[in-house]
């Protein structure tokens, strides 16, 4: 179910399509790829994409040569176009799995953490076509790995079917206390991501990795083949990042 907050991050993120550097990315598509040319803007591509079925072939059309181009340059430009045409997809994961999370806000950012992950990772040399259901599909298998490792952590019962999971269990008294100590300690190290995202002392890309290979239980070297880097290149930046972010936390102590 959408919120205020989240139509306002969507409207923002819609505004920013219409920009001159995103323009300049659909034009460069439009010169090798026909099918696009019918396109004036992206909010054209985006009404087509949210309209008729998710089984549309002619969405592959769209969805293929974004994702080869996204593979080739890693532009996080292409990353913002997928979030905007699998917004709608997105909502609807993030109501359907509202079990799976006591906190909405938590929910939501996993799912879109998973889902950057996964278009970062695909490949359309090898799957070129159905790409809407790929992307969906391995957005809940690994959303649901994610919350598998967590549910173990806290001795929690994990539901076999992710497809089906309504709820989680809790202690005997009703109340799973180490989970509650656990949220606690996660929300606090997201909102001191969050805090230096929000003030630019870190990247997007930096929070991303951070919260992927901190907190998400992902390995670096997981994180590395899912958005096209070389490990030893992703140890580097990790490695510079942690010394950075130490350095800003012991000069605020």
């Amino acid at each position: 179910m959408a919120s205020p907050r989240r139509d306002g991050d969507r409207e923002e993120l819609e505004r920013e399509l219409h920009t001159s550097t995103y323009q300049e990315l659909l034009r460069g598509l439009q010169a090798t790829e026909p099918f696009l040319r019918q396109f004036r803007t992206w909010a054209d591509v985006i009404a087509f994409m949210r309209a008729g079925t998710s089984t549309d072939p002619l969405k592959d059309e769209i969805l293929r040569p974004i994702f080869r181009a996204h593979k080739d340059d890693r532009d996080p430009c292409w990353r913002t176009v997928l979030l905007v045409i699998f917004w709608p997809g997105i909502e609807s994961l993030s109501y359907k799995k509202r079990r799976w999370d006591e906190d909405p806000d938590d929910l939501w950012q996993n799912i879109v953490l998973t889902f950057l992950l996964e278009v970062s990772r695909l490949d359309v040399n090898r799957r070129p076509a159905r790409l809407v259901q790929k992307v969906v599909n391995d957005t809940i298998h690994h959303l649901y790995e994610g919350y598998g490792r967590r549910w173990k952590r806290t001795n929690r019962e994990v539901p076999i079917n992710p497809q089906h999971m309504e709820g989680v269990t809790t202690g005997r008294d009703g109340v799973d206390i180490e989970a509650i100590d656990l949220r606690a300690a996660y929300q606090q190290q997201v909102s001191k991501l969050q805090e230096h995202l929000s003030a630019g002392r870190i990247s997007e890309s930096e929070f991303f990795m951070l919260l992927g290979t901190r907190l998400h239980g992902s390995s670096l070297a997981e994180y590395a083949r899912a958005v096209g880097l070389d490990y030893e290149v992703a140890k580097k930046r990790r490695l510079r990042l942690e010394a950075r972010l130490r350095r800003l936390e012991d000069a605020v102590r």
